[in-house]
């Protein structure tokens, strides 16, 4: 089979019993439908103002998935169409790889393998806590670049190429762009219809570069709590490698934006219902890691607006990797951070190495 994917997939591996999946799925889209989904306002529609067409088309798609799904269970993948091939894509990511709206600085149950995601709920509001959108002011373009994390007391991480977007060269460092600054918001959630919206955490403005790295597509930078609410302590980042890295749970949270250069634009719009800019719980397992090599594959649902976001083990909830970029139908890569863990650079930014 081939597939349209933001991220290379297999339903086999990623589902397991498809059977199961098909009928969960096929129980959810009757529930659905009887709530009368064709009747009640937009704001009031699942994962905040989803236009009705969106959520019919969801269901359509959902609807052939679930057919593929059954005959690919029956050892029947011959028969399988276009819309159904498309329609188990929608399902291996909505289900196995999905890209959870983060709202209220929470998420929503989980239901399938990733119910485990329940489990570690608190240390994963933790993560969410530590992660915010880059937003810049005075660019010509641009008005949010990527997803930055704390690493240090005073210290996000974030891509290279996020941080050229506002930073520049000058003698043997770096320096902001004329006119430019730069902030990170740890906020930037989809609001919840059914609920009054709260007060979010306040952005903290970047106040520095501590340094691009030569060798990685990392940047380090400076930043500056608000007056009223201190920066929280920093997560945990993986100082030694974990056991048996390829197929290791992990998670990535950030900002997955439109990327229709990279991936198929129907399909995002189909999988991601045209919600992006906002935070999400990303799921996936860890796929390759080559010592040395300075990358380690990884399976989550990403965007390009996740560049500089953050791979933490599901296990203990340390971050292992800082994404950095992925290929469409092939997978995604992040930099290995315990691999630089004797790094000149990450010590003058007071990693939290655990």
């Amino acid at each position: 089979m081939r597939y349209g994917s933001p991220v290379a997939t297999d339903p086999e591996r990623v589902l397991g019993d498809l059977t199961a999946v098909a009928a969960r799925v096929r129980r959810n889209l009757e529930a659905e439908i009887s709530e009368s989904m064709a009747e009640s306002p937009a704001e009031e529609l699942p994962a905040g103002q989803i236009s009705r067409f969106a959520q019919e088309e969801r269901a359509r798609v959902l609807e052939a998935g679930v057919s593929g799904l059954e005959k690919l269970a029956d050892h029947r993948a011959d028969e399988i169409d276009e819309d159904e091939y498309f329609g188990v894509e929608a399902i291996v990511l909505l289900e196995g790889r999905p890209a959870i709206l983060v709202q209220g600085r929470d998420f929503a149950p989980q239901e399938g393998d990733w119910s485990v995601l329940d489990a570690g709920r608190d240390a994963i509001r933790e993560s969410i806590a530590r992660v915010g959108r880059v937003e810049l002011t005075g660019h010509d373009s641009l008005d949010w670049v990527g997803t930055a994390f704390q690493v240090g007391p005073e210290t996000v991480m974030t891509n290279r190429h996020v941080a050229v977007e506002f930073t520049r060269a000058e003698g043997s460092g770096w320096t902001f762009r004329q006119g430019v600054s730069a902030r990170v918001d740890p906020g930037e959630e989809l609001p919840a219809a059914s609920a009054s919206p709260a007060a979010g955490p306040p952005p903290y403005e970047v106040t520095g570069v501590v340094g691009i790295h030569p060798d990685v597509d990392m940047a380090l930078l400076r930043v500056a709590p608000s007056a009223d609410v201190p920066l929280p302590t920093p997560p945990a980042v993986a100082a030694d490698a974990p056991a048996d890295v390829p197929g290791r749970p992990v998670y990535v949270i950030g900002y997955p934006a439109w990327d229709g250069r990279r991936n198929e634009p129907e399909s995002m719009r189909r999988i991601f219902m045209d919600v992006y800019n906002v935070k999400r719980l990303q799921p996936g397992t860890a796929t390759e890691f080559t010592p040395g090599a300075l990358v380690m594959g990884h399976d989550c649902s990403t965007l390009g607006g996740n560049s500089g976001s953050p791979v933490f083990d599901l296990s203990d909830h340390r971050v292992l990797g800082l994404h950095f970029g992925g290929r469409y139908g092939q997978g995604n890569v992040a930099v290995p951070l315990w691999e630089l863990v004797d790094d000149p650079l990450l010590a003058r930014a007071e990693v939290n190495w655990v």
